[in-house]
């Protein structure tokens, strides 16, 4: 039947096509770098590879600087000797203090507190001798303050404390307890005994607190209360 015939050539020849197309690509020669699978190239592998490691590596070097940074931060802000922050450092703390009692209604005191009698103490014995003397000072401080507070250095005989929820009458309480235990101080040098003692100053940091202001509000009142100490004695 002629039908049928034709049909049947027509298969034949899609076959013939399809064979030779195969055949064709068997034959056909691959790029270079490129195997037989997509994704595989060895130049490809060695890239991703070479990235990883550079990645690694500019990690390892971000890690390093920013320990770094850390460190030359803290020495900016740290008295070294005394091992507390320096005026920078604890200005830096003041500030922070007051953003934080003015958002959540907190209270605080500040104490500036200036060393009596320091510079006799250098001039009779030298300078190593006044060390000792700001360094026995630190440990009265830092036995009185709670882990909470900030003891910081404002340069020279000159320190600062950042006292958390006291009341003005607690605060002034705890100013002359601090006079008290630095008064109670000897230290001998070449056989003589010698004591420094310390004035010290208050001022209240509320919702309207300045860092600026506050710390002229302390040391102004510790000056006022060394020119009494001065009378008293």
């Amino acid at each position: 039947m002629p039908m049928k015939k034709k049909t049947g050539v027509v298969a034949s020849r899609a076959v013939k096509r399809r064979k030779t197309g195969v055949a064709a690509r068997k034959a056909a020669p691959q790029r270079p770098g490129m195997s037989k699978q997509a994704g595989s190239a060895p130049g490809l592998s060695v890239a991703l590879n070479g990235a990883k490691s550079t990645i690694r590596r500019l990690r390892a070097q971000l890690t390093r600087a920013l320990a770094r940074i850390d460190e030359l931060q803290a020495s900016a802000d740290t008295d070294f000797m005394l091992d507390i922050p320096n005026r920078r450092g604890f200005e830096r703390e003041l500030h922070r203090s007051i953003a934080f009692i003015k958002r959540y209604h907190a209270s605080a005191a500040l104490i500036v507190l200036d060393v009596d009698r320091l510079k006799p103490i250098n001039d009779a014995f030298g300078h190593a001798a006044g060390d000792v003397v700001l360094k026995g000072i630190v440990a009265v401080l830092r036995r009185h303050v709670r882990a909470s507070d900030v003891v910081g250095r404002l340069g020279g005989d000159e320190f600062a404390l950042l006292l958390w929820n006291l009341r003005e009458i607690d605060a002034r309480a705890k100013a002359a307890a601090l006079e008290q235990a630095i008064d109670g101080l000897n230290f001998t040098f070449r056989g003589r005994t010698v004591t420094a003692g310390a004035s010290a100053g208050v001022a209240i940091l509320g919702l309207q607190a300045e860092a600026g202001r506050a710390l002229e509000q302390a040391d102004s009142a510790m000056y006022a209360r060394k020119a009494q100490r001065r009378h008293e004695v």
